[in-house]
């Protein structure tokens, strides 16, 4: 249940940019942008602690090069991120830059959550097979 908080953060921070695009790189825009986006990473950083026990699961072969191409895209979406708000700690007004790679992390979120779908609906990664609410 992390990974919405994660993707949320990020996809909200991603709307406040293009707010600001529309209005002017301004507060409260920039500052919610900024602070949705450390949200985003917070939550990324705790959905992987559980994306890396799941990870660890897999048995070798295409399911667990699956798992590591998706692990791949989130740990750089987060890297990108993690920069991204570097860069407008540093420079708040300049914000070209930092919208760009908010862009180029949410279309990597795209093939990344088209991966983890295939790992959890193709593959049943992280789902319960037995106890509670299973037959």
């Amino acid at each position: 249940m992390l990974v919405p908080l994660a993707i949320g953060g990020f996809l909200l921070s991603f709307l406040f940019d293009i707010i600001c695009l529309v209005k002017g790189a301004h507060p409260p825009w920039t500052l919610v942008a900024y602070w949705t986006m450390l949200g985003g990473i917070l939550g990324a950083l705790a959905a992987a602690v559980f994306g890396l026990v799941d990870l660890l699961s897999l048995p070798a072969g295409p399911i667990k090069r699956t798992g590591l191409t998706h692990m791949g895209i989130n740990l750089t979406v987060v890297v990108l991120y993690v920069i991204n708000a570097w860069l407008r700690t540093a420079n708040p007004d300049q914000l070209t830059l930092p919208m760009f790679l908010s862009l180029v992390a949410i279309l990597l979120l795209l093939v990344s959550g088209w991966l983890g779908g295939k790992l959890v609906y193709e593959h049943g990664v992280g789902v319960a097979t037995t106890g509670v609410g299973t037959r």
